[in-house]
């Protein structure tokens, strides 16, 4: 098995098509994408002991024994926590494990996230059947957090090292299948759990369980699909061109150095405010169209959603689903065409638009709910995903124009902390904002206002960090010699 998984047997014989690795990076990245679609669970799972209505836990009830607590239904926030730590536990595995993958290689890394991603469905089902929040914590959480991190990073440095001549679409086909995964996973999720659901169970359990299958499956196979080019492999007929931009280096910063940088540092902001801005409500995106407009939704204009039957919410949900998989299809799109676009603009102008044009379309969001018009709301988000999923997509390339393409791999997942701690701030921004709201008397669909206008802000911080961004000084680049010796030890690694 050590030989099958090794990096000697993915690297390419002479001949081989570039364009044959692409999609087994979409196996993996598309079953992994699901994570941005978990959103269609929690209200079912906020109802998976009273069925039709949340079978409230009591208010003296502490953190602890709320863990283990079989007899009462978890909150949404509660819920919410399983996708925070996603991505915290994605940027801590991409980063302890980002050099690992550049000597092991992305076949093995593919394969261990396979485990990890599918077997953490097996546990959340687990979780499900015993109603203990915390293995819902433990499998989709931490164990698939890991799967997902390493998953994410692992087409990243081999896609770049297959497309020098375009950087930024080859880190857009990396990664585009993540935002496209809740495309597919959302309205499968929701044709399952209505599949399995019964007079005593919403069907969240049986639904883990098929997907958990179906995503190990697809992942083992785009695990297998991957290969990597030789060294100092070149496309046919293509010779470097000589650089014009400041911004674009051909030299390379090594990745232990690489983060004491002030451009890692800016970089790492960058990312945190832009997936800040967007991760929570993504994380939101079903309850929050459900609960802003209501029987809007059903041609019931003013009818809230505590008000509906339990046929009309059923209804709702179905919207929900699809709204999210809408999001998705944007956000997909959004990362193979900015990031293709930013090979021409450049990924500084690029960043800046999206923090400007991001800013604007979230402050005019809650105007949209206000004024009732479901098109106009769907249309700001639809635009800002775009933006959202571009930014990821075009962060490799960013990485790679600063510091070289040598450890762009282990850099990326360096950097992937910022989406760590970005899915801390951005969930925890919306869910409780929104409950406190909720609490103190603001109906349920204006409590997304205020969290809307300090998302746009974090967009304005986003928009200063980038436009400080300077070349790499001298000093941190890497000498020839001190790069061949790199190059050298990796090739001792392979034989």
């Amino acid at each position: 098995m050590a030989g099958l998984l090794s990096r000697e047997r993915i690297i390419a014989k002479p001949g081989f098509n570039r364009w044959l690795v692409p999609p087994a990076a979409l196996a993996i990245h598309l079953s992994i994408g699901m994570a941005y679609g978990f959103s269609v669970f929690w209200l079912p799972l906020s109802r998976a002991i009273g069925i039709t209505e949340p079978v409230p836990c009591a208010e003296s009830m502490g953190f602890l024994e709320m863990l283990t607590a079989a007899g009462c239904d978890w909150k949404i926030s509660t819920l919410g926590w399983m996708y925070t730590l996603f991505f915290v536990f994605l940027g801590s595995s991409a980063a302890v494990f980002g050099r690992w993958l550049e000597h092991a290689g992305p076949r093995k890394a593919g394969v261990v996230a396979a485990f990890c991603w599918g077997g953490g469905f097996l546990i959340s089902a687990l979780g499900v059947h015993l109603h203990q929040i915390w293995l819902l914590w433990l499998g989709s959480g931490v164990i698939g957090g890991c799967g997902l991190g390493l998953g994410y990073i692992s087409p990243v440095s081999t896609l770049i090292k297959w497309f020098p001549d375009r950087r930024g679409m080859a880190t857009g086909m990396a990664i585009m299948g993540f935002g496209g995964g809740a495309m597919i996973g959302a309205p499968l999720a929701d044709i399952l759990m209505k599949h399995f659901a019964t007079p005593t169970s919403v069907g969240v359990q049986q639904t883990f369980l098929a997907m958990g299958a179906i995503y190990f499956v697809a992942m083992l196979a785009g695990a297998f699909g991957y290969r990597i080019p030789p060294a100092d492999w070149k496309p046919a007929g293509w010779t470097p061109a000589v650089q014009k931009s400041a911004m674009i280096t051909s030299r390379h910063v090594h990745v232990d150095q690489a983060w004491r940088t002030p451009q890692f540092r800016l970089l790492w902001a960058v990312l945190c405010l832009n997936v800040s801005a967007g991760i929570g409500v993504i994380g939101m995106a079903s309850p929050m169209i459900q609960e802003v407009f209501g029987g809007e939704l059903i041609d019931l204009p003013g009818v809230a959603l505590r008000d509906l039957t339990q046929a009309q919410k059923t209804q709702l949900a179905t919207i929900g689903a699809a709204f999210a998989a809408l999001l998705s299809v944007f956000n997909i799109a959004g990362r193979i065409g900015w990031a293709s676009f930013s090979d021409y603009l450049g990924r500084k102008r690029t960043y800046a638009v999206f923090f400007a044009l991001g800013t604007v379309l979230y402050a005019l969001a809650p105007w949209a709910g206000r004024l009732g018009s479901v098109a106009l709301f769907v249309a700001l988000f639809c635009v800002i995903l775009t933006m959202y999923g571009g930014g990821f997509a075009t962060i490799p390339a960013y990485l790679a124009d600063i510091f070289g393409t040598q450890f762009v791999g282990a850099i990326h997942g360096r950097l992937l902390t910022a989406w760590s701690a970005a899915g801390i701030l951005g969930p925890v921004l919306v869910n409780y904002i929104r409950e406190y709201q909720i609490d103190r008397g603001i109906p349920a669909a204006q409590a997304y206002n205020v969290t809307l206008y300090v998302l746009a802000g974090l967009l304005v911080a986003g928009f200063l960090c980038n436009l400080a961004i300077r070349p790499v000084a001298d000093r941190w680049f890497m000498s020839d010699a001190e790069v061949e010796r790199e190059r050298a030890l990796l090739r001792r690694v392979i034989a």
